[in-house]
């Protein structure tokens, strides 16, 4: 019998899979689908790498898989019969982590094109500070939302200019495994706290 394959997953925060049908996950369950597993269409899902799981959350819970079983692969993502819930992050601590991880990327993309002498627009710096505050409480949900708007516009005004897509273009292989290194070190972080 094949190893599991260990691998990230997103739950909504009733635990519940299945698109709501299946009853709400518990760390250490496991379950298995009758069947051959089919890609995108049938069996457990996971993904080896948190930023591709991020791709298919459908919610904030951030938990650890094994998945095996007439295992299928793509280049993001697996599919087997069976997967096992080694263990998950609260809402409070995966919803922040997720806030916090979206500022740094943010912060990460904007420094880029200040090195590229493409100087952000200040809105979207705003967007940033704004967020944080949130997470402090500092600031309200409407006035959040204020800024997210100022920063929508200018990020509207910024993607006409095909020099920025293509410096994001080049900087992606490199960005994405500095994210997975960032993500990954701020759950380990949750989870010894």
């Amino acid at each position: 019998m094949a190893r599991p394959i260990r691998c990230w997953h997103f739950l909504p925060e009733d635990m519940r899979g299945g698109y709501g049908s299946e009853p709400p996950w518990h760390d250490g369950e496991t379950r298995e689908v009758e069947g051959p597993p089919r890609m995108c269409a049938y069996g457990y899902h996971g993904s080896r790498c948190i930023i591709d799981a991020l791709a298919y959350t459908r919610g904030p819970i951030i938990c650890r898989v094994d998945i095996d079983g007439d295992v299928l692969t793509d280049t993001d993502k697996i599919v087997g019969r069976r997967r096992k819930l080694l263990w998950h992050l609260g809402t409070a601590s995966s919803e922040r982590i997720l806030h916090e991880f979206a500022c740094w990327c943010a912060e990460r993309a904007l420094r880029r094109e200040r090195r590229a002498d493409r100087e952000p627009d200040e809105r979207s710096w705003g967007a940033i500070e704004a967020k944080r505050q949130w997470l402090l409480g500092e600031i309200t949900n409407e006035e959040l939302a204020a800024a997210s708007d100022a920063a929508r516009d200018a990020a509207s005004d910024a993607a006409r200019d095909a020099a920025r897509a293509a410096a994001w273009a080049a900087a992606s292989d490199a960005a994405r495994a500095a994210q997975e290194r960032k993500l990954l070190r701020m759950i380990m972080a949750a989870r010894r706290r």
